[in-house]
């Protein structure tokens, strides 16, 4: 069995990648920025860890030391500013060091594009590819189109267009072929790929065994979800940035993140080869189906049981930093706002309602303020209020929380929040459980350091409304604890 490293492996597909080859016998080793992000990841205890960032190449290099196949994940999809540039970085480095560490082979899972003009992203996507191929190390490439799977984000922008709009006014997009690829076909290409002749060096097209348009798929989504039929009038004049902004405002995946999506599905993306069968065959039942892959999508989402979605990969130019630990952090000023309460039930009791905040569960305090906040964020391009939880129950470290990220997590004591609104500066939410001469007590601190004059600003004009929110907030997160413990007392 073959030693596998893993980058990308806090996102979508890493995270499903990772159990996949211990499932099959082979050893892991995770190479990550933040090794906390991993910590509560039920399968943690069975790799090796490193950190590094694949810009990094010293560091690469001791991550790749004694590495059988290197498993490349890395897309900076999503992100503003030069991201070809970061993208096309990251992968000479890390070419580089996998050739100086004597890596035996390199895969990537890449996106399928046509040849002639396409998008910026997959063409950054193709450029990488490149690289990685010129990096005499043998290198396999898969290039997939669509991926079907609970909470991939093609899926989800997918599951509420159909959901929220039953007749739809549609770019000329939804005309465009494309041949859609379950999530767990493209696992088990990435997990074969490990074991294929050290001669194979080349790309592969992987596709699910239907071509279909994407109107074709709004209206297979909606049979198999027993929606009624959707009517879809497409018309010629809407841009992919409109196009995304409207996908923005009426699905959770925010603009930033649907635009790359949207460009994707202007140029059609069809497999014109199915080469990979000839090392990896197709299995005994055959590819699963668009339909059959949204079937199993939606039930992995009604027994919530995703493994990972679009949201476990961080936002691109969301802030990294810990929570500060003291005022001259930064050498700047810190904002907070504190609050304790004593509360009427027992610390587990308190600790099932902090844990469960967010969601459909809200934030217990003006649900109408807190929409609004979300919306303004997504109209600045920001993740907007709508990314909800992985789990209804429980949270680990790294979890996307509507426009949070979960920071860190002491069962029964600590869930600190990091902030991943458009914000001029750093933002933390602390809500803590403890127990004081026999008395329960909730804890919460809001924290923010101010970036500029702005930061400053914003700090004070939402002053008012912080003081309303958040004291709201930690009276009825203390009431809905107190109230969950009332039938209890009553039965003693």
């Amino acid at each position: 069995m073959a030693r596998c490293l893993v980058t990308g492996s806090t996102g979508y597909i890493g995270g499903r990648l990772v159990p996949e080859l211990l499932a099959a016998g082979h050893a892991v080793r995770c190479m990550v920025r933040s090794p906390d992000r991993l910590r509560d990841l039920p399968w943690r205890h069975r790799v090796e860890v490193s950190e590094a960032d694949a810009t990094d190449p010293a560091r690469t290099a001791a991550s790749l030391d004694g590495v059988d196949v290197a498993y490349y994940l890395i897309h900076a999809m999503g992100a503003g500013g030069d991201f070809a540039a970061r993208d096309r970085a990251a992968a000479r480095a890390f070419a580089a060091a996998a050739r100086e560490a004597g890596v035996g082979r390199v895969v990537y899972l890449g996106g399928l594009a046509p040849s002639g003009d396409t998008s910026p992203h997959l063409r950054s996507r193709g450029e990488v590819a490149r690289i990685l191929l010129d990096s005499d190390v043998p290198t396999v490439v898969l290039r997939a189109a669509v991926i079907i799977g609970s909470g991939s984000a093609s899926f989800e922008m997918l599951r509420y267009l159909t959901e929220r709009l039953p007749v739809m006014t549609t770019p000329s997009w939804v005309r465009t072929r494309t041949q859609p690829i379950a999530v767990r076909d493209v696992l088990r290409y990435l997990v074969g790929c490990a074991e294929l002749p050290p001669d194979v060096h080349r790309s592969f097209d992987i596709g699910g065994p239907d071509v279909l348009t994407y109107g074709d798929m709004m209206r297979g989504y909606a049979a198999v979800a027993g929606l009624p039929p959707r009517w879809i009038i497409p018309v010629p004049a809407l841009t992919p940035r409109l196009s995304s902004l409207w996908v923005g405002l009426v699905t959770p995946v925010p603009a930033r993140v649907a635009r790359p999506l949207v460009e994707s599905l202007r140029n059609e993306t069809v497999c014109a080869e199915h080469d990979i069968a000839r090392y990896i065959p197709d299995p005994p039942g055959g590819l699963i189906g668009f339909e059959q892959a949204v079937d199993l999508a939606l039930r992995r989402i009604k027994d919530a049981d995703v493994a990972t979605r679009w949201t476990s990969a961080s936002t691109p130019d969301a802030p990294s930093d810990p929570l500060p630990s003291d005022p001259d952090w930064a050498g700047g000023v810190l904002y907070l706002d504190e609050r304790r309460r004593a509360v009427r039930a027992s610390p587990a009791e308190l600790w099932r309602v902090i844990e469960g905040v967010g969601g459909d569960s809200g934030w217990y305090s003006v649900p109408a303020v807190w929409r609004l906040r979300g919306f303004l964020d997504r109209l600045v391009g920001g993740v907007g209020l709508r990314r909800g939880r992985r789990d209804p129950h429980r949270l680990r470290v790294g979890d996307a929380l509507d426009f949070w990220r979960v920071e860190e997590v002491v069962p029964g004591r600590l869930l600190r929040l990091r902030a991943e609104m458009r914000l001029p500066g750093l933002a933390w939410l602390e809500l803590t459980c403890g127990e004081e001469h026999g008395t329960t007590v909730y804890g919460q601190r809001a924290v923010y350091h101010p970036r500029g004059l702005l930061g400053h600003l914003y700090w004070w004009v939402m002053w008012p409304f912080h003081r309303f929110v958040f004291g709201g907030m930690a009276r009825n997160i203390a009431e809905a604890a107190s109230a969950r413990s009332r039938p209890f007392s009553s039965v003693r």
